[in-house]
């Protein structure tokens, strides 16, 4: 018998909502304009050359930055395709919101071409110098902790975001290349005004504390200027970038990989002062993009969950999270209490967590498990393993995977840490194509150097630094051309007809994990908007730890139960997640974007 699925009253916000996210649900002002949009469109939107009419639901871009929105927006005024538009968003993002992304980092788009009914992974992360050693990270038969690994040239990856904007492009792009910079230029060579979270960030005694951000010349000048960080409401330029992308749009990467730039990246990493990297400009010229099937499962109501395989964690976590739910999550009218949702959402994160730090890493490299960790058979066996709260030893304990019990033996368990210098968007065209695209320079500002108007990124601290645990070769360590396991999830949702239901994903490090799954649980299980699913409180369980951000409504509520029900309870505050989800609904789409960043979610008009 189907029930209710609420989580707390004051958590959700709301009363029991029902199940499959089939709930009537009022449209937020960003739907209705979708909806709008959908109503009014015209030619000039979706050039005669493409059958548009079978698709009648709009267009959308969700993401970080109003700039950025705008720049995607523009893209599909013009005819593009949602390739289009992610290529000018994320050029923008690069400009407006350096600390979570650029062209000097990488990461993963998941693509759905809607005419042909198909799913493409575009995988342009990171990947080590093939110079790179499992003791790249060991210094003196030492591991090196983790501040002196960040800030160094030892922590920078060949950036993979150019050569995906290429690749993807290629594959699904209909606007001229160089036309998907010119929005980026512009506010690069016009100033852009500096937003909230930039300043806030650059403000920061902590990131000061840790970074060089304000001791190198070039990060120093211009995020620095004076002295003093970029306040809020400040118009700045960045003419150095501007000269970048106008090489990237008349080049094409060549621009990017080979020349004066790739020489600048390599001449930066492997001259740092703090610690030498290896890379060398054949390391960047030998980069490429791995184009991959995405990884989906099917959940028991009949909807198709897919994100990007290995060495991205979200195919595989997103699957299990909602997998484990449902087997955990209580089954009859009288065992369903409120705490019983909430254990359930916790327990099933624990478990997929165990799994996901032990097997989960490039599977170009090491044999990955992924098909087996989501498989319902090896899921009827993994709910049954869940752990008692007071049981603090056994969270981290990985699960058998169907017909690979040996790779438990096999592996060491790698806890590493993946910080959140990260941004999502959520974009569909107006023909009904979607992407869901999550970038990253790793932590703030990756390694704080800056080349050419851009920061370089920290990926490779994604690697475990150290190589092996209890004896063990860890599955995550370092190797020569290896990409670093990631924990970015850009998700799509399709219903039990097969049609796109929902676009979602989320930066964040770690938690990106946790972040995703509350939108997929909150959306599919529990009836929320994307807006009420985003604005949940977080919640994330990973070991014997589960944080919960209490300054958000209906945190301390959902803290307060597990600590009764005997979990280890952290409470949280400025939880960094950028979720920006986008719904298909009857009358149009939905929009919602994070209050914890400085996104929106617009529909084309």
């Amino acid at each position: 018998m189907k029930i209710a699925r609420p989580l707390l009253a004051a958590l959700l916000l709301s009363a029991c909502a029902a199940p499959n996210g089939k709930q009537d649900v009022s449209a937020s002002e960003a739907a209705q304009s979708a909806a709008d949009a959908a109503a009014s469109q015209t030619s000039e939107a979706a050039p005669e050359a493409v059958d548009a009419t079978a698709w009648t639901k709009g267009a959308m871009v969700a993401a970080a930055n109003p700039e950025a929105v705008e720049a995607g927006l523009e893209m599909l005024r013009k005819g593009g395709t949602a390739v289009d538009a992610a290529i000018a968003v994320h050029a923008a993002l690069g400009l407006v919101e350096p600390e979570s992304s650029g062209i000097g980092g990488g990461g993963f788009m998941v693509y759905y071409d809607h005419a042909s009914d198909e799913i493409t992974v575009f995988d342009g992360r990171e990947r080590a110098p093939a110079a790179a050693t499992p003791e790249y990270f060991m210094k003196d038969g030492e591991v090196m902790d983790y501040i002196s690994s960040w800030q160094s040239g030892r922590s920078v990856g060949v950036p993979g975001a150019v050569a995906l904007y290429k690749s993807a492009h290629d594959a699904a792009g209909k606007l001229d290349w160089d036309e998907l910079f010119q929005p980026a230029i512009k506010l690069a060579e016009d100033g852009f005004v500096v937003e909230r979270k930039l300043a806030a960030t650059l403000a920061s005694d902590r990131l000061q504390q840790y970074v060089r951000l304000d001791d190198l010349p070039e990060s120093s000048a211009y995020f620095y200027p004076d002295g003093v960080p970029l306040a809020e409401g400040a118009i700045k330029t960045n003419p150095a970038y501007a000269e970048t992308l106008k090489r990237v749009a008349t080049e094409g990467p060549a621009a990017f990989y080979s020349g004066e730039i790739a020489e600048s990246i390599a001449y930066a990493v492997s001259h740092d002062p703090s610690l030498p990297g290896a890379m060398t400009v054949e390391d960047l010229a030998n980069y490429e993009v791995a184009v991959r099937p995405a990884l989906c499962g099917v959940e028991p109501d009949g909807y198709k969950v897919c994100s990007a395989p290995p060495p991205s964690s979200g195919g595989v976590t997103q699957n299990m999270i909602l997998g484990l739910y449902d087997r955990l999550k209580p089954t009859s009218e009288e065992d369903a209490t409120e705490e019983g949702f909430l254990k359930a959402f916790v327990d099933a994160q624990r478990l997929t967590y165990a799994d996901r730090d032990h097997y989960v890493a490039d599977a170009d490299f090491v044999p990955v498990p992924a098909a087996e960790l989501i498989d319902p058979t090896y899921l009827d066996v993994r709910a049954t393993e869940v752990f008692a709260p007071d049981e603090h030893a056994t969270p981290g304990d990985p699960g058998i995977a169907l017909g690979r019990g040996p790779m438990r033996q096999m592996w060491g368990e790698d806890p590493t840490d993946h910080r959140p210098g990260t941004t999502h968007f959520s974009i569909i065209d107006p023909y009904g194509n979607a992407v869901s695209m999550t970038m990253t320079v790793e932590s703030a500002f990756g390694n704080s150097v800056m080349v050419h108007g851009f920061v370089l990124n920290n990926q490779l601290t994604d690697f475990s630094r150290e190589p092996t645990k209890g004896g063990k070769p860890v599955a995550n360590a370092v190797a020569g051309n290896k990409r670093p396991r990631s924990s970015m999830s850009p998700t799509l949702v399709f219903d039990p007809d097969g049609d796109l239901f929902m676009v979602t994903g989320s930066p964040g490090g770690n938690s990106i994990v946790a972040y995703v799954a509350k939108t997929l649980v909150g959306v599919l299980e529990w009836g929320k908007s994307a807006q009420e699913s985003i604005d949940l409180p977080n919640i994330i369980a990973r070991g014997d730890v589960v944080g919960v951000e209490v300054d958000r409504e209906g945190g301390p509520e959902a803290a307060e139960a597990l600590r009764e029900m005997g979990y280890n309870v952290e409470e949280r505050q400025g939880e960094n997640s950028g979720l920006h989800v986008i719904i298909v609904r009857e009358d149009g789409l939905e929009g919602g974007a994070d209050p914890r960043r400085d996104g929106v979610a617009r529909a084309l008009e």
